[in-house]
């Protein structure tokens, strides 16, 4: 077991890829605290399919763009579970559009979900895992922080941002033995990608050498890796699940 008795913290874990992540954590040992925007069916659900597994759970409505929320909310889960050793930064949403076309609200929204977010629970962690002098805190960004993509400048901006807040945190918290690093994945098959309806799939699974798409679950492993004392030397990396998928 991985994770035993560790606390681990994830942002919009409803459903996905950061359900996933919760999934694969609670099957290594870890108690998880998990947020969303509402106590929705789907939040409940994943509540309960982590109970199954034996660990201590607990759902956090909030909005992970709003910094006093964050604040609260990690007080919340310290209160509850003693300590918190895990941080996945995941909530992240997309308002696809052309440059010329996006509107000042689809790039704030966008920047502040994705970006801001990620900014307001590193932030709120710090003092916690300063402390305690351990933790490993990791953000999703994507392959298009990376390499950019025409229709998603706002979500492209937003990862690469996390790419950069990612290596300037690692820099400043490696004296604490807080580890911080980043997964890019590339074209992985979730609820968001399947609405971009099957002649577009298709198209982007013809650029993957791999010629397939990814799973959650797969990103999840490498989640899991970077929570372990498996990559305990492992910090400021962003590491790309993609398929090779330049």
């Amino acid at each position: 077991m991985l994770l035993t008795d560790k606390i681990a913290l994830i942002t919009g874990a409803a459903r996905g890829i950061g359900k996933q992540i919760a999934l694969a954590y609670a099957r290594e040992g870890a108690n998880i605290a998990f947020t969303d925007l509402a106590l929705t069916e789907e939040a409940q659900a994943t509540c309960d399919e982590i109970a199954a597994l034996g660990v201590k759970v607990q759902f956090y409505a909030s909005n992970a763009a709003d910094f006093e929320e964050a604040h609260k909310v990690v007080e919340k889960v310290v209160a509850d579970f003693g300590r918190l050793d895990i941080l996945v930064n995941n909530a992240g949403i997309t308002r696809d559009t052309l440059l010329m076309r996006m509107t000042e609200q689809q790039w704030d929204q966008v920047i502040q979900v994705n970006l801001k977010s990620a900014f307001n629970f590193t932030h709120a962690v710090t003092p916690v895992m300063m402390r305690q002098r351990t933790g490993s805190i990791i953000s999703l960004s994507s392959i298009v922080g990376i390499n950019g993509n025409a229709g998603q400048a706002n979500y492209a901006a937003s990862k690469a941002g996390i790419i950069a807040l990612t290596k300037s945190a690692a820099k400043e918290l490696g004296s604490r033995n807080i580890r911080v690093n980043a997964i890019a994945p590339g074209f992985i098959v979730t609820d968001m990608t399947k609405k971009l309806g099957e002649e577009t799939l298709k198209s982007f699974v013809s650029m993957i050498p791999m010629r397939r798409g990814g799973e959650p679950e797969e990103v999840a492993k490498v989640a899991l890796f970077l929570a372990s004392e498996l990559s305990s030397y492992v910090s400021g990396q962003v590491i790309q699940v993609n398929g090779a998928m330049a």
